[in-house]
């Protein structure tokens, strides 16, 4: 049962709601430990990731519960310090509450979060920006302890605008003892999002999104009511799905203002878009154009995570193309299973050379990551005949109901 089911060659028509955004719904509740007392978050995604986040916080002595899409979460009885074991390794993302313990209890014993078959993601940047504000780390072969008798503001240069460390420091930056002064951060918008969260809780903080954060140490923050913003990725596969597919989609609440380079592609290959304060509109007549090059990037270049998804959709362009992955060095692994419904496509280290098909065929695939199942979705909806996606659990861990959302768009699709 663990599986989809999606029978395509048929054009999309309809619309969808967008989900409240994973990744800023994660540091987001991480954050909730530095409030000793009530938090309410709105427009939460129901995805597998939250509820391992939620399952977190309620080991750490958090009060957890949920009413439709809005968490409350009370912290005010937090006090373990000890995140080890299965609930570390199972999710990757567990590290961002590394920062946050840090400044609620001063002390952390953490195993080593679990990997990800799309690349490394060290954590070494993380630790190496928190000893600069007087964190002690111990190392051992499966954890850490890291402790501080107290935080303090520091000047912290990260060597690359790495999302995870940028929130590590944010998070432990927000109660310190002075200023930090953060430079070379992330400026993906979820981690405005952080900001925008802590800010409403009484942190001071300038420069939210942009590149350099000052954050003045904080006594305390106060309780606060917080609605997550849309998810940006969540978007961007749907609108690949018609990219793909075929035909006229609407996405309410689609954060235009955050896709401009997954846009700007999309017009080039040949589809029309039309934004307005409701959303994004996507009409697609006629076979795309391929996209001669096509690199990822921080912020604000192409996505990452929405580099597979489009590696479906140029599987089927009229024309040659290139994709060139800089950011995680695993993310070609969906390769074959695109080959196997009938992609021309091969990868030389950091590059997949993509020449268009007519046409793919429905097969029986299997998920291997979030993102790599959610691309194999957006081909199997373009794709002629039946498409078996195993492995289901590693596309919820993004998409709160990919089956839903895609019947609203007029496909075919359904949990097998």
């Amino acid at each position: 049962m663990d599986s989809i089911h999606i029978y395509g060659g048929n054009l999309l028509k309809g619309e969808t709601r967008i989900q409240g955004s994973k990744n800023a719904v994660l540091p987001i509740l991480a954050a909730t430990l530095l409030v000793k007392g009530t938090c309410i978050i709105k427009n939460c995604p129901r995805i597998a990731d939250v509820y391992h986040m939620q399952n977190l916080l309620q080991e750490l002595g958090c009060l957890v519960s949920w009413a439709g899409n809005t968490v409350t979460v009370n912290a005010a009885q937090a006090s373990d310090n000890r995140m080890s074991g299965e609930s570390v390794t199972r999710m990757r993302s567990s590290i961002m509450l590394l920062g946050a313990m840090l400044g609620r209890m001063g002390e952390v014993v953490m195993s080593y979060p679990g990997g990800c078959v799309i690349g490394r993601r060290p954590i070494d940047i993380h630790l190496a920006a928190l000893r600069k504000m007087g964190v002690e780390i111990e190392e051992e072969e499966h954890m850490f302890t890291a402790r501080a008798v107290r935080l303090q503001g520091a000047e912290v240069k990260l060597p690359f605008p790495s999302v995870g460390a940028t929130e590590n420091v944010i998070l432990a930056a927000v109660l310190a003892e002075g200023t930090t002064v953060l430079e070379n951060a992330a400026r993906e918008p979820e981690i405005a999002a952080l900001c925008e969260f802590l800010a409403a809780a009484g942190a001071d903080m300038e420069g939210i999104g942009s590149g350099r954060l000052v954050i003045k140490g904080a006594d305390r923050l106060h309780e606060v009511k917080y609605t997550v913003p849309a998810d940006r990725i969540v978007a961007g596969t749907y609108m690949t799905a018609a990219m793909a597919a075929g035909g006229s989609i609407f996405l309410e609440q689609a954060p235009s203002n955050q896709l401009g380079a997954l846009l700007k592609a999309a017009e080039e290959m040949g589809c029309c878009v039309t934004i307005n304060k409701e959303g994004i509109g996507m009409d697609v007549l006629r076979r795309l154009k391929a996209l001669p090059y096509l690199k990822t990037e921080v912020y604000d270049g192409f996505p990452t995570d929405l580099q597979s998804p489009m590696m479906a959709v140029m599987a089927l362009a009229d024309g040659q193309g290139i994709v060139e992955e800089n950011i995680f060095e695993n993310r070609f692994r969906v390769v074959g299973d695109l080959v196997k419904m009938g992609a021309d496509i091969e990868t030389v280290r950091n590059k997949a050379y993509i020449r268009g098909v007519e046409k793919l065929t429905g097969a029986a695939v299997e998920a291997e990551e979030l993102r790599g199942g959610a691309a194999l979705a957006v081909a199997g909806l373009a794709a002629e005949g039946r498409t078996v996606i195993k492995n289901r659990h590693f596309i919820e861990r993004g998409y709160e109901d990919i089956c839903r959302d895609l019947r609203d768009l007029g496909a075919d699709a359904s949990i097998g």
